[in-house]
């Protein structure tokens, strides 16, 4: 490896889909899960920080780069099989495999289960991370294991999901650089036949009513319609797919604070406005409440496109809840108009937003 004091000099921000980001000392591409393991290991020993690099959908990183080596998972292998445990079919995929190829791979193959989760730019191995969901559907409903690296013993095992701590966007696994997922397996349906459909936007898509099923295949398609309408897509050709997707997650709100938030948002958009809420079930408190960012911004004054047509960093022109580059720009303009947002929010309504991508050697 480089000597720690070489300078950076090699680039990340092709490496990410907001196209944004400062170089790394040095970027390593690793094939398959005895790459990674090895090259981890290595790194780790001569006390080089590691930046892993799978599908480049979840990363903001700084204008000044990372001072470390980047680790790019590019491990293909996708298998299927059933689970002696149950006989479902599952499929193992390798956590550099892209994860709408995978969603494809396994409806091409006559399986349902992760086609409402189509579309979402990033490879198969940040998806249990983030607890990744899309219309409806989250990881946690369909994860059957996650093979992980513990970088302390150099070991691999595989994890259940009930200990991942799976929740809204998030995973005992996030925010914590000692487990590395190398694979994941995810349950199907072996009659091709979807999840329940439980998003009304995509019932009415594909004309049925919430909770039935439908074919993989047409859910599928349905879903990538829907998110193409959204900018959603990666599309090299379209800046409002520069992005890192969502860029704030939905607040929830305690169920002892909503009744005085849902006043302060009534008090500016009038009482005969319908407020979006959505319940959050707990055991031991009252039910929380989960509110759209993307409606909040935009009652806040934040609209699609803003701040206007000659700034390099805008809101999406067809979702507000995307921060876009428009070709130029830097991360430091991408993280200005995120703290406008968010600070225009708390202004608005007295609720913060809080970052969904993963922020490198940056912060609001």
């Amino acid at each position: 490896m480089t000597d720690t004091q070489a300078p950076l000099s090699a680039p990340l921000a092709e490496l990410t889909t907001l196209r944004l980001g400062g170089p790394a000392r040095e970027i390593v591409r690793c094939e398959d899960t005895r790459g990674i393991v090895e090259t981890i290991m290595e790194l780790d020993e001569q006390s080089e920080p590691v930046l892993l690099i799978g599908g480049g959908s979840n990363l903001v990183i700084s204008d000044d780069g990372f001072d470390g080596t980047a680790v790019v998972l590019a491990s293909g292998r996708v298998e299927f099989g059933s689970g002696r445990e149950s006989g479902r079919t599952h499929v193992v995929a390798d956590a550099g495999v892209g994860w709408d190829e995978l969603v494809a791979a396994t409806v091409d193959a006559g399986y349902g289960g992760l086609e409402c989760l189509s579309g979402i730019p990033g490879a198969a191995g940040a998806t249990p991370v983030q607890n990744v969901g899309a219309y409806g559907v989250e990881v946690a409903d369909v994860l059957r294991s996650v093979q992980v690296l513990d970088r302390r013993s150099g070991n691999l095992r595989w994890v259940a999901p009930g200990e991942l701590g799976l929740g809204y966007r998030t995973s005992n696994l996030k925010h914590r650089n000692d487990f590395v997922v190398v694979a994941v397996s995810f349950w199907l349906n072996d009659d091709r036949t979807s999840q329940p459909i439980r998003y009304r936007e995509l019932a009415t898509r594909v004309g049925v009513e919430p909770g039935d099923r439908v074919d993989a295949a047409g859910a599928r398609e349905a879903v990538l319609g829907l998110r193409r309408g959204k900018g959603m897509v990666l599309d090299a050709d379209d800046f409002d797919t520069w992005s890192a997707g969502s860029f704030f997650t939905n607040p929830i709100i305690a169920g002892d604070d909503a009744p005085a938030v849902l006043e302060r948002i009534a008090a500016r958009v009038g009482d005969d406005v319908a407020v979006p809420t959505y319940p959050v079930s707990s055991d031991d408190t009252p039910t929380s409440i989960k509110l759209s960012a993307g409606w909040l911004i935009e009652r806040a004054g934040f609209g699609r496109g803003y701040p206007g047509l000659d700034a390099p960093v805008r809101l999406s022109t067809k979702h507000t809840l995307a921060l876009t580059n428009r070709g130029s720009a830097t991360t430091a303009q991408l993280l200005d108009l995120a703290r406008e947002v968010r600070d225009g929010v708390v202004d608005a309504f007295g609720v913060t937003l809080h970052p969904e991508p993963v922020l490198v050697n940056c912060s609001l």
